[in-house]
């Protein structure tokens, strides 16, 4: 059964480039390619993948004591520098491939100029001597710090012509260093999140949440479930066949809301959920009939959850992701909606909202039921040879959904989630 739900949320000033930072040490040190033997390896590392551009910083050690405390302990990383400049879309309604990369290629060289200024400083003692690189330092002193071991960046999904911004330039930061250069899908970044974040705030060399896991990354650009057994295995268990969530909700908000500058999505919430803090009142449908049933309103409208009146009800229990037909469903009924008729409006939004978060949530219960499946066929038997169960001891159990990307920070997204449900139990790590 799944007891824990970790959300990542956007707002939390985590980028995705940041999330990749626990992928990147991990892949390096798997593959031998640190070019030095230390008690420490650090990254410096670039995510151009859409319209942020951010550049960190981070160093994993390898001893959790403090070199200038034997007895303190410290945590497993260390992020020593992070920041993120967003390129100005509010005029396109969405973002624009040509305003990110200019925006990309005008931040970037800075930020990683500043970021060199936060390299973690040679220590005289040290043994072997590491190697260095001279800093120009804003007073214009200089200054001698560790050369990163390696270059991480990433390498997609995302739009071409920002990725190869990043790339580029950390392609020539690894040429000019001569030190190991590593792309990152931000996908499996996303989904590793959590363990940098206990990685950062813990000393133990076993970061939380153990493997194997379930991640639901939700944003703009990409809906996915992925099952994931380490840091470099990750299996895709469903995803959308055609617009993302983040997109949907983008979509409908602004075809319920008034004209903004400012992203519609997160707006949406605040609009459907007016009070302080907000009330979700949500209850978990107590069966499979009522999930796919059309819920009836106060309106001459109702909503059909995604793919629940395909012909023949196939597609009710097809591992895919689906919102292109709700997106058009609000916004039809929207058109016909009076502008001065809020109730009308806040109600189609929260009903918007609770149908596809409910899409997510059915896709998920469906995967542990198939997990368990497979488990419990594995289950040694008394008249033949045992055999391997993944999840059969606590140690290996699946018992933690990973919420990541930017539509994990819709606080009625959690609420569905931690709702007490039959199919879903669960207690929510926010």
């Amino acid at each position: 059964m799944l007891r824990s739900v970790h959300t990542q949320k956007s707002c939390s000033g985590k980028s995705a480039e940041q999330t990749c930072l626990e992928k990147s040490i991990t892949d390096a040190g798997n593959r031998n390619i640190l070019v030095r033997a230390s008690s420490s390896s650090t990254t410096i590392t670039k995510q151009t993948h859409s319209d942020d551009t951010s550049v960190a910083i981070l160093e994993k050690h390898d001893a959790h004591v403090d070199p200038l405390s034997s007895s303190e302990p410290r945590p497993a990383a260390t992020l020593h520098f992070h920041e993120k400049i967003t390129a100005d879309n509010s005029r396109h309604g969405g973002i624009h491939p040509i305003t990110s990369l200019d925006s990309h290629q005008e931040n970037l060289a800075r930020l990683i100029n500043k970021a060199l200024h936060d390299l973690p400083d040679v220590l005289h003692d040290a043994t072997p001597s590491p190697p260095t690189i001279t800093v120009t330092l804003p007073s214009g002193r200089t200054a001698t710090k560790r050369k990163p071991d390696f270059i991480s960046v990433t390498r997609g999904p995302g739009m071409r012509s920002s990725l190869s911004t990043g790339l580029d330039t950390a392609k020539g930061l690894a040429t000019a260093w001569q030190i190991p250069f590593l792309g990152i899908n931000h996908m499996q970044a996303h989904a590793l999140t959590p363990r940098l974040v206990s990685a950062l705030n813990s000393p133990s060399t076993h970061p939380s949440p153990a493997f194997p896991f379930l991640s639901l990354l939700v944003s703009g650009g990409h809906t996915l479930l992925l099952h994931s057994t380490s840091s470099t295995q990750h299996s895709s268990l469903a995803a959308t066949t055609d617009i993302a969530l983040g997109d949907c909700i983008d979509k409908i908000a602004r075809a319920i809301l008034p004209p903004s500058p400012l992203p519609t999505g997160p707006l949406l919430e605040t609009f459907a959920f007016p009070s302080h803090p907000p009330c979700y009142a949500y209850t978990a449908p107590p069966s499979r009939a009522l999930e796919l049933a059309r819920l009836p309103t106060p309106y001459a409208w109702t909503l059909s959850p995604p793919l629940a009146e395909t012909r023949g009800g196939r597609k009710s229990r097809s591992m895919e992701y689906s919102f292109s037909g709700l997106d058009s469903a609000c916004r039809r009924i929207a058109t016909g909606i009076p502008a001065a008729d809020e109730p009308q409006r806040r109600h189609l939004a929260r009903e918007a909202m609770r149908v596809a978060f409910e899409h997510l949530a059915s896709r998920v219960v469906m995967a542990l039921s198939t997990l368990e499946n497979e488990a419990r066929d594995r289950v040694p038997r008394s008249d033949g040879p045992e055999l391997p169960l993944a999840g059969r001891d606590s140690d290996s159990r699946l018992d933690t959904l990973v919420l990541s990307g930017g539509v994990a920070a819709n606080g009625f997204l959690r609420a569905v989630y931690v709702a007490p449900s039959p199919s879903l139990p669960c207690r929510a790590l926010l």
